[in-house]
């Protein structure tokens, strides 16, 4: 690392459980955010003032004058852009040693495949089942770990589920495909702006933590957060030995 380099992350540096051996796993670590709304703006933009060498963006939309509530990463003037083009040029303006590649279409498990297994961690910043679901399976498949999140209205919950691991549960686990689960999105229920600030950046601390190898991941733990009396609770989720999205994975693996 450069003089350069050293005094932009010092307060990273400074952090024992980091230093720059953390420092270093960032800029050689490679993080796919499925979605760049309220979620995955604050999520990226944290990944890459943290200084993580490579981000990989998706989505399909285009900035709205809805979106400005609450999507921090763009501006009145990028209204009509690509998300994914307005977001590029947001974060490499914060961080112009970060390679930032771009998606601008909404991702199914043909494109997932080798976006997942290019990546060292996912974020799923998504705002529909059907994506979240293919999204799991990849990460499945590609045995990496997936940072989860969702917020509507008041309410937002966040979890990692981890297939390196035998005991971490799968989305699927959670939220089985093909339930019967009442799909909400704000743009007919609404979501308060600070709320997807809080999860998304809890999103970016779960991946950084995942890329440095350092402190106790929610793995196996769905925290969910009321933001209108703001409190956390958190509950435990298992893996489901009949889940057949994982169970598949884990017997080819001989577990």
């Amino acid at each position: 690392m450069d003089d350069t380099q050293l005094l932009r992350y010092s307060r990273h540096i400074l952090l024992t459980e980091l230093g720059i051996d953390a420092q270093q796993r960032f800029a050689a670590a490679h993080a796919l955010v499925v979605g760049a709304g309220g979620l995955g703006a604050p999520a990226a933009q944290f990944l890459a003032a943290a200084g993580v060498g490579t981000l990989t963006l998706c989505d399909a939309d285009t900035v709205d004058l809805t979106n400005l509530q609450r999507q921090i990463l763009f501006a009145t003037a990028d209204v009509g852009t690509p998300k994914v083009a307005a977001a590029k040029a947001r974060l490499e303006a914060v961080n112009p040693e970060v390679r930032v590649e771009t998606v601008a279409a909404r991702v199914g498990p043909v494109e997932l495949a080798p976006l997942v297994a290019a990546a060292d961690v996912v974020l799923d910043c998504s705002d529909n089942f059907a994506t979240r679901h293919a999204v799991n399976r990849a990460c499945v498949a590609a045995r990496k770990p997936l940072v989860s999140g969702a917020a509507i209205r008041f309410d937002g919950q966040v979890t990692v589920f981890d297939p390196r691991s035998q005991e971490s549960p799968c989305y699927h686990c959670l939220f089985g495909e093909g339930e019967e689960i009442e799909e909400t999105r704000c743009a007919t229920m609404g979501v308060f702006a600070p709320l997807v600030g809080i999860i998304g950046t809890t999103q970016a601390a779960e991946a950084l933590k995942l890329l440095a190898g350092v402190g106790d991941p929610i793995t196996g733990r769905l925290l969910l957060l009321d933001a209108f009396s703001m409190r956390w609770r958190e509950v435990n989720i298992a893996r489901d030995p009949a889940c057949p999205v994982c169970r598949p994975a884990r017997r080819t693996d001989g577990a």
